[in-house]
């Protein structure tokens, strides 16, 4: 049995609703497990919303994960793919120069041969790895 104070609304759609919240509230709880994310307590309204947003965003994501490895990868739960996926990094190699200055390349992991598969179910591309950098020259201490 369901009560509710909205009684305008057609019994079915009431029901669908509120299966509806049930999937959000078990979504956020596991988003909440799997992002390890500990209680926050706002003190200003404009963070309380700033928080519900990012906390919808992710949902968000993380339903159009699920539906997209329905589709491409059945079998494969979003936890398991963002688990797999997490081991691609993205890391700074820093070279020094004979002039003192600092050749900098941000490069990310190259993806396994599971995680590739992966992303290529899901038709993902990385980007290209940036550019590298160089710094300014440095002034030498005497």
């Amino acid at each position: 049995m369901l009560r509710s104070n909205l009684t305008e609304t057609d019994p079915s759609q009431l029901w669908e609703f509120y299966l509806q919240l049930v999937e959000v509230e078990a979504a956020f709880k596991k988003l909440k497990g799997d992002l390890a994310v500990r209680p926050i307590f706002h003190q200003r309204e404009d963070r309380i919303e700033a928080h519900i947003f990012v906390a919808f965003l992710a949902y968000r994501l993380h339903v159009t994960l699920k539906e997209k490895l329905r589709r491409r990868a059945p079998g494969l739960t979003p936890r398991q793919a963002l688990e797999k996926l997490a081991a691609i990094q993205m890391l700074d190699v820093h070279f020094p120069t004979t002039d003192g200055r600092e050749l900098i390349f941000t490069r990310y992991t190259r993806p396994e041969a599971d995680q590739q598969l992966i992303i290529d179910q899901l038709n993902w591309r990385l980007p290209p790895q940036p550019p590298p950098k160089l710094t300014a020259k440095r002034e030498i201490e005497m």
